[in-house]
């Protein structure tokens, strides 16, 4: 279960003053230190406005505490090849994501960026 998020890095930047077309999103698990029933999981996340308008870009730490046998998979898994779990890393990169949509609405506002939110898709069905 995650207990916190640190941010302990960010970055915005305009660099042009047109309008947004598009929004790359970017996700990057640095580290993830397990210790005792703690996993610390160091991570950055950019959002790149297309054709160059600008971009926000952060660095944090999530904490979580989690049962044994999910701490020695995620110690295990990060030992051997440098990534989460698949199961775990859903959780954690959903997190991430919250996280930097949170956090950057507040850095795109300072430098007058539309907020890195992408809005859900919506599908219609025939009534029956």
């Amino acid at each position: 279960m995650i207990v916190g998020n640190r941010v302990t890095k960010i970055e915005a930047a305009r660099e042009k003053q047109e309008p947004r077309k598009g929004l790359n999103f970017k996700i990057n698990i640095k580290d993830a230190k397990v210790t005792g029933k703690r996993v610390d999981i160091t991570y950055e996340y950019s959002a790149d406005y297309t054709e160059d308008v600008g971009y926000i870009r952060m660095e944090g730490v999530i904490a979580a505490e989690e049962e044994k046998k999910l701490l020695d998979e995620i110690k295990d898994e990060w030992s051997k090849k440098q990534r989460l779990p698949q199961s775990y890393a859903e959780v954690i990169l959903n997190a991430i994501n919250y996280f930097g949509g949170v956090n950057g609405v507040l850095a795109a506002r300072v430098v007058n960026l539309s907020p890195p939110i992408v809005p859900p898709r919506f599908s219609l069905s025939k009534k029956e």
